[in-house]
């Protein structure tokens, strides 16, 4: 065998070539894998893919944790101190109120004179009485008895009855008058169609007042208080 047949035959230009150009695309793969875990990282989608999973509990658990609903409960508390108890009071307040009242002003009381008929056939005696208007704002108290009414039965200047003249064991009575009430006499004053005077209530044959249609006028005081107009009555 010759040294010639025994020396190793260098490879060609063009084997060298394609080493290179295989070696080439095995970095260029090598670069593109590097790039690709870099942009991609597959390895975060996993992790965040168990943050993920637990946010959506966290969040259920806020959701979940309706303490804030159960928050109007202190609301409700509130309303267990019931106004009834309030509203029972009143009646003591009402009371003291009414015991706290102070007397009428007399601006404030309007007086009118009653009777129980307008015209009266002979032989009927008029039947007097007396009302009490509280036009004032706040209650008020007022002697409403008998020693404080006064009643007076004219023809023109003429009196010819007051009740007061033979008045026998007359009374007092504190009435408390709210505001806006009107209250009336519960008994009326009866006028036997006679003049009165101081020295003839024992007498038996005192003048008696004409009839035939006769005008008469009533008029009344109370507290001194006078009414405001007289109410006239006609005797027959």
């Amino acid at each position: 065998m010759t040294r010639a047949a025994t020396r190793k035959r260098r490879p060609s230009a063009a084997v060298y070539r394609r080493r290179r150009l295989v070696a080439l695309l095995v970095i260029l793969a090598i670069v593109a894998g590097i790039a690709w875990l870099l942009i991609a990282q597959p390895w975060r989608s996993v992790s965040q893919g168990s943050e993920a999973d637990s946010t959506p509990k966290a969040t259920a658990s806020v959701s979940s944790t309706p303490t804030p609903s159960t928050t109007p409960t202190p609301s409700a508390t509130p309303t267990p101190t019931p106004t009834p108890t309030p509203t029972a009071t009143p009646t003591p307040d009402a009371a003291a109120a009414v015991a706290a009242a102070k007397p009428c002003v007399r601006s404030a009381i309007l007086v009118e004179a009653l009777s129980d008929a307008d015209t009266y056939a002979a032989g009927q005696n008029p039947q007097l009485s007396i009302r009490l208007t509280n036009e004032g704002e706040v209650d008020c108290t007022l002697n409403v008895g008998t020693t404080t009414q006064v009643f007076a039965v004219t023809s023109g200047d003429d009196v010819w009855w007051r009740s007061t003249d033979c008045q026998s064991e007359p009374s007092d009575m504190i009435a408390t008058i709210a505001a806006g009430q009107s209250v009336s006499s519960a008994t009326p004053v009866v006028w036997d169609r006679t003049r009165s005077s101081v020295s003839t209530c024992d007498a038996g044959n005192r003048p008696v007042a004409p009839g035939g249609g006769a005008s008469y006028h009533v008029t009344v005081e109370i507290g001194g208080i006078p009414a405001v107009a007289s109410k006239q009555i006609l005797l027959y």
